[in-house]
Order: C-alpha cells, then sequence, then structure tokens
C-alpha cells in the first residue's frame, strides 16, 4: 500500500517536471496578432450626461465590456479594417432607457477613441 502511494507521488512529480522543462525550452505560446486600443465614453444625446452600465460588445464575439460611473470605457481587440461595435443598455431600470447603437471603426492606428451618443427611447 505505501509503496502505491510513493509510486503515484513520484510519477506527478516527474509529469510535472517535464511540463515545467518543455516550457522552460519552448517558452508559452505568443500572440503575434496585431492588437488596437478602443476606448472611449458613452453619453445621453439630450443631455450630455454619461451613461454607466451600456454594454460594448465587440463585433459578434463574445469579447465585450461595460462603461464606468463616468460613462467610460477601454479595451483591446484584434485590429481589422472595419470592427463593428455595439452599444446596448442591459439595464434599463437604473439609468433610463437607451436604444442600441453600432459603429463600423476602421482601425488605421494603433489607438482609436470614440465619443458615443445615445438617444432615449
Amino acid at each position: 500500500m505505501k509503496r502505491n502511494w510513493i509510486r503515484k507521488v513520484m510519477g506527478g512529480l516527474s509529469l510535472t517536471s517535464a511540463m515545467f522543462i518543455f516550457q522552460a525550452c519552448y517558452g508559452t505560446p505568443q500572440d503575434f496578432g496585431y492588437d488596437i486600443l478602443v476606448e472611449g465614453k458613452v453619453t445621453a444625446k439630450t443631455t450630455g450626461l454619461a451613461i454607466p452600465g451600456i454594454k460594448v460588445v465587440v463585433g459578434d464575439n463574445i469579447q465585450f465590456t461595460l462603461t464606468n460611473e463616468e460613462g467610460y470605457f477601454s479595451f483591446y481587440t484584434i485590429s481589422d479594417t472595419q470592427i463593428p461595435i455595439r452599444f446596448q443598455d442591459i439595464d434599463r431600470e437604473l439609468n433610463g432607457s437607451f436604444g442600441d447603437k453600432e459603429i463600423i471603426v476602421s482601425a488605421v492606428e494603433d489607438r482609436v477613441y470614440l465619443n458615443v451618443d445615445l438617444q432615449e427611447e
């Protein structure tokens, strides 16, 4: 019984050592894609006040972020010739009701700043 336990521990340590050596020799996978920083502020079109809690979605991906208390957002995404970005009000009771908006960004720089006005419904 004791010998079987020692064999399992030594086998686990051997596997861990082999994985560590592999990573030390070959490194971790690198991201060679060109990323851009997209940032901006979302405000109400009629009042000009910042809107917190707006969901900012990149294309059809699962990548999204929410605007903070001052209406600001920022994220990195893969650079492309055209990047669709959707703005959705997901907490209609908290800040009022705002319509969705989609913007197509042409990535020519490594940083894009957007000022977005949402129309109240």
